[in-house]
């Protein structure tokens, strides 16, 4: 039985202990910094796969001069929305490649959805808008990353925020109200970037359910896959508010 009043016996313990802390935050570094590395990489496939295919003579199967989507453009369209089902859906089930194999389709698929972003914008206005947006995520993701406060409470006001503005951007497909695009916009910046941060803190806490799991390997896939999203929506409703049509 140990003798809890032996100092050598209790400075043991204590080593322990700092040696398991030192480990679970050497392991929680290297979690997200694949998590980031993944998303990072998604969105630079994304960004040029999307240059890339606006340039090309391809373009035309998928889209009008003005952006207008064709029968197949909008099966492009709409197959990134496909893959996150899948992803969110089947995880359990589908391997840590096939995982992987799927996030990378799916940035393929967002830069082929995208590309018509440089026929409404002006490619200078593009580059800025995403810039900032990267900044801005930086900012936001490294307080989700470091604050003390505890952000749970906010997600499900957030994720209501979200499921709001989608529907009021439905209904002006119908409405066509400038004013009302404009309200769309402003509050998709915010709560993105309230999800940026929220996300962020929800993946880091993720870690201490998956180390040493074998799905520690698809929660960073995961992870990646919602960080991605919040950039890229951040980033949409930005270039809406200050993006320089052509």
């Amino acid at each position: 039985m140990a003798n809890w009043s032996d100092p050598w016996a209790n400075g043991a313990a204590t080593a322990t202990v700092g040696t398991r802390t030192a480990s679970y935050d050497a392991g929680l570094r290297s979690y997200m910094l694949s998590v980031y590395n993944y998303m990072a990489s998604g969105v630079l496939l994304t960004g040029i796969v999307a240059l890339l295919f606006a340039n090309s003579p391809y373009m035309a199967l998928l889209f009008s001069p003005q952006g207008r989507p064709s029968g197949l453009g909008w099966i492009v369209m709409l197959a990134p929305l496909g893959v996150v089902f899948a992803l969110s859906f089947g995880i359990n089930r589908i391997s840590e490649t096939g995982a992987k194999a799927l996030f990378w389709a799916y940035a393929v698929l967002m830069g082929l959805s995208l590309s018509t972003l440089l026929l409404v914008y002006t490619g200078t206005s593009v580059a800025q808008t995403f810039f900032a947006s990267a900044a801005a995520f930086a900012g936001l993701s490294l307080w989700g990353y470091t604050t003390k406060k505890d952000l749970s409470g906010f997600g499900s006001f957030l994720i209501m925020g979200v499921v709001g503005i989608l529907v009021a951007s439905l209904l002006n497909l119908f409405f066509q109200s400038n004013g009302l695009a404009l309200v769309i916009s402003i509050l998709g910046v915010l709560l993105f970037a309230g999800l940026t941060a929220y996300d962020t803190q929800r993946i880091k806490g993720m870690y201490f359910a998956v180390q040493g799991s074998d799905f520690a390997g698809k929660s960073v896939i995961m992870g990646a896959l919602t960080l991605y999203l919040d950039f890229i929506n951040m980033f949409l409703f930005l270039l809406r508010l200050f993006g320089d049509r052509r």
